[in-house]
């Protein structure tokens, strides 16, 4: 079904003007770049102390200072500073790390992988949770999860919308997104078909010893017919944004080429009457088998009472993982339709499979061909048994069609390098989007509890809205280890306008303080079982989940209070120097402008007001204990309106900067005028960029007469008289003492969406559809 054409978003000027992504593996870094690397983390360090010393112990040796103002002002500078210099040498560390991962790392063979895959039946379960998703979204992830070259894939589409709404165009959605799991199964059956039967004939024939000339002709023209085949879907496919331009060009038309020149090279070989070795002849025909063959399916948790509706997306995958390897009967109650486990799967109306490895990919993402076998090839290599979590750190879609995009993107892939870094300190934190995971390790952390008589597992941790850094945690506590593959195989969407970028770095922003205790009994406990906890794992650990925290803080106290001059030195801004050079060269490594370092000072300028809610809110959750709301990323072609606070903050920091400046500039204090001009110049460049004139006067306009619009609840139904009978399935379910208090809810419900349990039971033919 087309877009509408007023879905399709238009360019800005100012967008992304490169649409091929970069190389899958990143090129060897010089012996010079590395030895600058380490030279901007020693400069940065003996700047600071120059600084320390020559500006702030000086001021006190020489009795300069200004009395206890002047003090507390140098202490709580000299706090700020030095917190903001170490999340920049942290920075500098870690790219280092990046920088000697890329220059040891060395790509395996693709003829070893298959070898390595041969006559093995491992098998993945790619999960991928949607929530109120485009239909043509997730049907790309689905595609790029189906096409994945693995020996067996199995594919499911965890919906997480409402399962009845009222509203038409959702529930127009809503089904078509229950009927993608089909629709991509009826389209791979073909090839599927065709070549476990070309398989199966090539084995029948005796595949021993060497195969003919014309066996080896016959796998080329296979070959030939699967480049074909992909190569005329993806000119059936809608191209209108970038995303959809990356998913033809690189996870189609990619695999096409692949396929075509593997068939061109098995033509060359037939021509010149060269033999091929039988198991690699069988290795080829697999591969072609297993890349069409996936399984596809659909489950909903919400159809069923038994299972958390807990509305975040962590409770959404544990729901499913808590499932894998067991048989359930259906059965109907008053409360909704709940699941009972059964011993003999013949009397089960479902059945989940179970699987050594779990991926889960965000609805929003897109997975190279190789991302399976690549990853989990190097977690069954020798010494990394006990490798729970292994990715590829995403990368963003190139050509973005919006300046904020754009931007957005650009951090996107300088996180990517920082990621790989962490990894060289045994650092690795778990990147949500993506993640090639052992059942094993999730077992190893699973907790358990009981809520309304069903078991409840939670396997992913959602007591913060970072659910991917508290399981990194506790993996680590349970003996397991995470890694970063070294290479660009998966690509995710980043929020293509200010609103929904809010939503994102707002919860971002939120719940690395509360896990902070988590990594301190880590720690201890490594510690107590001999293990070897370096230094600088520590460091970036802390980094990475406080940096937001003191980053935030600090800004803001630069921002909003008049320090003393001479605080101010130049010794304070070289310090600064190292860590903005190695961002913008590792801009321009990543295919954007090395003046986009004042862009992306600017962005984040804007995004203060954000981040500090997000803080916020964690320390709100500290202090109450509750949990915070899982706000997901809205993932629309419109525009997001944003909440008044963050329009207004933007223009309250470009305001005070600029009285600031006229202040400082009447009483001759020229080196905090100069900072002041420059953050009015830059905050009041990413206003106008990236939330734009027009977009801010209407959400202003929105939000003044917003208020004057009452939204009339709907009619709750009459409750039952006081003398009526209840219904006598809920006496027996709930018993007599129940019935009193759940009569009148229960007839809400009822009345207000239709029961679960008017839906026909999925049968097992169904599920593994």
């Amino acid at each position: 079904m087309p877009r509408p054409e007023s879905a399709v978003r238009r360019r800005q000027w100012g967008a992304e003007s490169r649409v091929t992504p970069l190389p899958t593996t990143h090129p060897k870094p010089s012996d010079e770049k590395i030895t600058l690397a380490r030279a901007a983390i020693v400069l940065t360090v003996a700047l600071w102390v120059l600084y320390v010393i020559w500006t702030i112990l000086r001021q006190f040796i020489n009795n300069e200072i200004g009395g206890f103002r002047f003090t507390m002002e140098a202490f709580s500078y000299l706090v700020v500073v030095t917190f903001l210099t170490f999340s920049a040498l942290m920075y500098l560390l870690a790219r280092h790390g990046a920088l000697q991962r890329f220059r040891a790392y060395e790509r395996t063979p693709r003829a070893e992988i298959d070898r390595h895959f041969a006559g093995k039946d491992s098998a993945i379960t790619v999960l991928v949770p949607s929530y109120r998703e485009e239909p043509d979204v997730v049907r790309a992830t689905l595609w790029s999860a189906c096409l994945q070259e693995f020996p067996s894939v199995r594919v499911v589409l965890l919906v997480d919308d409402p399962p009845h709404p009222s509203d038409p165009s959702a529930a127009e959605d809503l089904e078509r997104t229950r009927g993608l799991a089909d629709e991509i199964s009826q389209e791979l059956s073909e090839p599927a078909a065709r070549f476990e039967a070309a398989r199966l004939d090539f084995e029948h024939d005796g595949a021993t010893g060497d195969a003919s000339a014309d066996t080896v002709r016959r796998l080329a023209e296979h070959y030939a017919w699967a480049a074909e085949w992909i190569s005329h879907k993806a000119e059936t496919e809608k191209r209108e944004d970038h995303v959809d331009d990356f998913f033809v060009n690189q996870v189609l038309l990619g695999l096409a080429g692949d396929l075509a020149t593997t068939g061109r090279a098995l033509a060359t070989a037939a021509d010149r009457d060269e033999s091929l070795p039988a198991a690699r002849m069988l290795e080829l025909h697999q591969r072609l088998e297993r890349i069409f063959r996936a399984e596809v399916a659909t489950f909903e948790r919400k159809l069923f009472a038994s299972l958390s509706h807990e509305a975040n997306k962590a409770m959404n995958l544990n729901a499913y993982i808590g499932l894998m390897g067991g048989s359930y009967r259906t059965e109907e109650t008053p409360s909704g339709r709940v699941l009972r486990p059964v011993t003999d799967a013949r009397q089960a109306d479902l059945v989940i499979p179970d699987t050594e490895y779990i991926l889960t990919l965000d609805a929003d993402s897109l997975l190279l061909r190789e991302y399976c076998l690549r990853l989990v090839h190097f977690m069954e290599q020798p010494g990394n048994e006990r490798v729970g979590v292994t990715q590829t750190p995403y990368s963003s879609f190139r050509g973005a069609a919006t300046r904020i995009e754009r931007l957005a993107g650009a951090t996107t892939d300088l996180q990517h390098i920082l990621h790989q870094g962490k990894t060289h300190y045994d650092a690795t934190f778990w990147v949500g989007a993506n993640a090639v995971i052992r059942k094993a390790a999730l077992e190893d952390i699973v907790e358990t509890e009981t809520s309304g008589g069903f078991v409840v597992k939670r396997y992913v941790q959602d007591r913060t809205v970072i659910e991917d850094t508290e399981s990194s945690i506790d993996l680590g506590t349970h003996g397991w280890s995470l890694a970063n593959h070294p290479e660009r195989l998966s690509y995710s969407a980043t929020p293509p306008d200010f609103g929904s970028l809010v939503v994102q770095r707002r919860r971002w922003a939120n719940g690395g303080l509360l896990i902070m205790p988590k990594l301190v009994r880590q720690v201890r406990e490594r510690r107590a079982r001999g293990e070897r906890v370096r230094l600088s794992e520590i460091l970036l650990r802390v980094n990475y989940m406080a940096s937001i925290t003191w980053a935030s803080f600090g800004l803001l106290f630069l921002l909003a209070y008049p320090y003393d001059s001479r605080l101010l030195s130049p010794v304070v801004l070289m310090a600064a120097l190292p860590y903005f050079i190695a961002m913008g060269t590792d801009l321009r490594y990543s295919g954007y402008r090395f003046s986009d370092i004042l862009r992306i000072y600017g962005f984040n300028l804007i995004l203060l007001p954000v981040n500090l809610a997000g803080v916020l809110k964690s320390i709100e959750q500290a202090l109450t204990g509750r949990k915070i709301p899982f706000a997901r990323t809205p993932k629309v072609r419109n525009r997001t309106s944003v909440p008044v606070i963050y329009l207004l903050s933007p223009l309250a920091i470009i305001a005070f900067s600029v009285l600031t400046f006229m202040r400082d500039v009447q009483v001759g204090n020229w080196g905090n005028a100069a900072f002041a001009a420059f953050n009015a110049i830059l905050a009041t460049y990413a206003t106008i960029a990236y939330i734009g004139i027009g977009n801010m006067i209407v959400d202003l306009w929105r939000a003044a007469i917003g208020w004057l619009f009452v939204e009339v609840p709907p009619k709750a139904p009459p409750a039952p008289p006081e003398d009526a009978e209840p219904d006598w399935r809920a006496v027996l379910y709930y018993g007599d003492e129940s019935v009193g208090t759940l009569r009148h809810e229960l007839t809400h419900v009822e009345a207000a969406e239709p029961a679960p349990a008017k839906q026909a039971t999925p049968s097992r033919e169904e599920v593994a559809s």
